[in-house]
């Protein structure tokens, strides 16, 4: 596994239903750039609109987070946990 040099910016939120998602707000979705790079154990990588989630998802408590956090570290990022980012 190689782990990445650069911090990468990760903002943990938490669905009603319990599900955690990973906003990464400076990483550009490939196939639509008005959206950033999410991760979730399920599903794993997908475009997302970071503004919206935020404001319809509440923060993950790092004891909630806590299981994706390792496996993103597993899979070789460097995170950065932010409550929010300033996008601009």
């Amino acid at each position: 596994m190689i782990k990445d040099i650069d911090k990468t910016v990760v903002v943990f939120r938490k669905f009603k239903e319990g599900d955690v998602l990973a906003l990464f707000p400076s990483e550009k979705e490939a196939y639509n750039g008005g959206f950033c790079e999410s991760y979730q154990h399920v599903g794993q990588h997908s475009g997302a609109d970071y503004t919206h989630c935020i404001k319809i998802i509440k923060p993950a408590k790092p004891s909630e987070y806590a299981a994706l956090k390792r496996e993103l570290e597993g899979i070789g990022y460097n995170l950065d946990v932010k409550l929010r980012y300033n996008q601009k």
